[in-house]
Order: structure tokens, then sequence, then C-alpha cells
């Protein structure tokens, strides 16, 4: 497919924001991916609590975890969102930082927190990761799966490409 730069859309400030939180409601899991310079990279699942008005990422993690050590050593990250039902993409690479905000923990806690952390939120291991992103790119069809199934069957059918979709960086500042 050639580049072509009408599918290409950047999106900045509060239109980054609210494309993060749009795909968050439909995904709420990501990849988690830190020690970026170590090949292969250390990567997991990992769900997002809140995309905040900022644009930041937010998670629970637990104080002994190897993801906090990680960033602690190396604060940048890398998240990797996929939306297949809807054929959207994401992926973010900022900064993390880890406190044991006490507000924040109650803002972010959850019952299905309890499966990690089975004292509850005043689990002395609970702490608060905020991924602050720097860079991103994301990946959109616009019509959704199964719409965008059809129109690749159609284009293979009469020798087409199939031009549908957008992408772009995205950026919060």
């Amino acid at each position: 497919m050639e580049n072509d730069a009408s599918k290409i859309k950047n999106l900045t400030h509060k239109e980054a924001i609210d494309k993060f939180k749009e795909l968050v409601k439909h995904e709420s899991t990501c990849l988690f991916t830190t020690r970026l310079t170590t090949v292969p990279l250390t990567t997991r699942p990992m769900a997002v609590q809140k995309v905040c008005d900022q644009g930041n990422f937010w998670f629970l993690s637990a104080s002994d975890s190897d993801k906090n050590q990680e960033i602690i050593s190396d604060p940048r990250v890398q998240l990797f969102i996929s939306n297949t039902s809807n054929y959207e993409f994401l992926s973010v690479y900022g900064k993390a930082s880890i406190s044991r905000d006490r507000q924040k923990i109650d803002e972010l806690w959850s019952d299905i927190a309890k499966a990690w952390f089975p004292e509850g939120k005043d689990d002395p291991r609970v702490t608060v990761i905020k991924v602050t992103p720097e860079q991103g790119f994301y990946w959109d069809t616009k019509d959704g799966k199964l719409v965008s199934l059809i129109k690749i069957a159609a284009s293979a059918v009469v020798g087409k490409t199939f031009e549908e979709g957008v992408e772009g960086t995205i950026s919060v500042r």
C-alpha cells in the first residue's frame, strides 16, 4: 500500500487524549514494556486503570514486582494497545514514575485489583505507576473490523489496493 497523505492524521493535545481514552474504554489491557535497550524486550499484560485529562496512563502495581524494579533502573517504557474488534492500534513511548499516593490508589482501586492485592487497597505492596507519553503512533481503520474485512475481500476480487483507515503520530503536547 502506498503512503497516501490523506490517510495520515496526526493527533495532538485534546484530540490525542480523547483517542487514548477511547481506545482504553474499548480495550483496557495493554502490553507494558520495560528495559527497552535489552533484547528480548521485557513485556507483560497490564490493565490500564485510567487515562487522565492530561493524557497520562495510570496502573496499579506491586512494589516487589520486576516491572517496578525495572522502572526504578530505567523509567522509559512502551505501551502497546490493540482493540482488534475495531482494528484500532496504539503504540505509546513515555516515562514511568512510581508512587504510593493513597488518594490515587483509592481513585484507581477496583474489585479486580484484589486478585493481585488480597489485603485490599491498604496492602503495603500497592503502588501507582504513571506513564507520561512522549511519543506515539496510532492506526485506525475508521469503519471497524467487519467493514474492513469486507473491503479487503472486495479489493482482492477486483484487484485494487485496499485504501481504508487512518494513521499518524499522537502527542499530548
